[in-house]
């Protein structure tokens, strides 16, 4: 249960402080020990069903407070919240955080660093815009997640099938299919992890980010460090960010680039972090990401005082190629500092890359957390541990295609 190794940590922080109601799109199973009550509804992105399904709930229960750290349940939940009369962010700030192109367009209006983007639909129109930006030049659907269809084109002639690879993925699209063509930012990539309560702002940790060679931008680790001396430096464009956004009450996850060492924006997602940053966040800090969020959902405000100052790291687990999976295995003794290690595929799946038309779902194996008094030492730690894993992949032939995708 994928939903479990990312999210589980999140509901299991919830239900310790509230009686949980929970809409979802499909049965319960690992969820059921923290639930109160449960509504399945076919597809919980349809408007209707959704508010159905909590007026429903309203019927039975005195609620105090609705969210979601779903990305593509943003909308839908915060004009939940407001029909059930209940504390939220504007639908219309959460419809700007789902949509890149109005938040480029607010975040110009309001003087917040960001990069040169131009919204567009099709090849033609991406291959003017990426000659009025300057090669290189990132493309990107206007309303995904995950780093999906998003890649980087040199030349005129990598362009063409950039935009077939983002197109793609925009297609799925619920608030825009548009693609939008960047100007690449050029530096390490970091997020700040922000609660905002009334109108406040506060930038409660920096994650620092490793993400894979061009073109693709996949997400290979994350390091929180309560100590991180980048908190003062990434937290006013955070904050300013999210007052562009019109973003008054809820957990964001804003990512930016550090170009000549100052921030520029990439997006701000309107919900906790996923990829465990959350979890990253309390092992370092001992802040409570997810409490926080249900108490803002709740009209309360969040404890945000830090309890501890250490750090935490995540090592995504890619393949080497995409293939089938021959074996896998952890044969290393377990020091307490291994916070855990998480497998979610097995012998026999098939994985598959970017590069052959994968995604973060088709190519992840797994990850694992590692803790540490600094981040240093925490990544030095996960790559110890790296060295403990057993896994083989048998590469796809290139007579044989990958499932999905191109031939390997």
């Amino acid at each position: 249960m994928e939903a479990e190794a990312y999210r589980g940590y999140c509901l299991q922080s919830v239900a310790a402080a509230y009686d949980v109601v929970l809409i979802t799109g499909e049965e319960p199973s690992w969820e059921t020990p923290y639930l109160r009550d449960c509504v399945v509804v076919s597809e919980p992105t349809d408007q209707a069903a959704l508010s159905a399904a909590g007026r429903a709930l309203a019927d039975r229960y005195d609620l105090a407070g609705v969210f979601t750290w779903t990305e593509w349940y943003l909308v839908p939940v915060a004009r939940l919240a407001r029909q059930l009369g209940l504390p939220t962010t504007a639908p219309e700030a959460m419809q700007a955080c789902r949509n890149k192109a109005t938040s480029r367009t607010l975040f110009a209006r309001h003087g917040v660093p960001s990069a040169a983007s131009v919204s567009v639909r099709t090849r033609a129109e991406a291959e003017a815009a990426a000659q009025r930006i300057g090669y290189p030049v990132v493309l990107k659907p206007a309303a995904h997640a995950a780093s999906i269809g998003v890649i980087r084109a040199d030349t005129p002639e990598q362009l063409t099938a950039a935009f077939a690879f983002a197109d793609q993925a925009a297609g799925l699209g619920l608030e825009s299919t548009n693609v939008l063509v960047e100007e690449y930012l050029d530096g390490p990539e970091v997020s700040a992890e922000c609660v905002t309560y009334g109108g406040e702002t506060t930038v409660v940790a920096v994650t620092r980010k490793t993400v894979s060679a061009p073109p693709y931008f996949e997400e290979l680790a994350h390091s929180v460090d309560a100590a991180d001396p980048l908190l003062d430096v990434v937290a006013p464009a955070a904050r300013a960010a999210i007052h562009a956004l019109g973003i008054t009450d809820g957990v964001c996850h804003v990512e930016m680039r550090l170009v000549d060492g100052r921030p520029r924006l990439v997006e701000v997602n309107g919900r906790i972090a996923g990829d465990m940053i959350g979890h990253l966040v309390q092992l370092a800090t001992g802040i409570d990401l997810p409490r926080a969020a249900a108490d803002i959902a709740c009209g309360r405000a969040p404890d945000l005082t830090p309890p501890r100052s250490s750090a935490a790291a995540i090592q995504l687990l890619y393949p080497d190629t995409s293939g089938t999976l021959l074996r896998l295995g952890f044969d290393g003794v377990s020091p307490r500092w291994l916070e855990r290690v998480h497998f979610q595929h097995q012998v026999g799946d098939q994985l598959l890359l970017p590069a052959d038309g994968g995604n973060m779902f088709t190519a992840r194996i797994g990850y694992l957390i590692t803790t540490a008094p600094t981040a240093d030492l925490a990544q030095a730690r996960a790559k110890q541990a790296v060295r403990h894993l057993q896994v083989d992949v048998a590469p796809h032939t290139a007579d044989e295609p990958a499932p999905g995708g191109r031939p390997a």
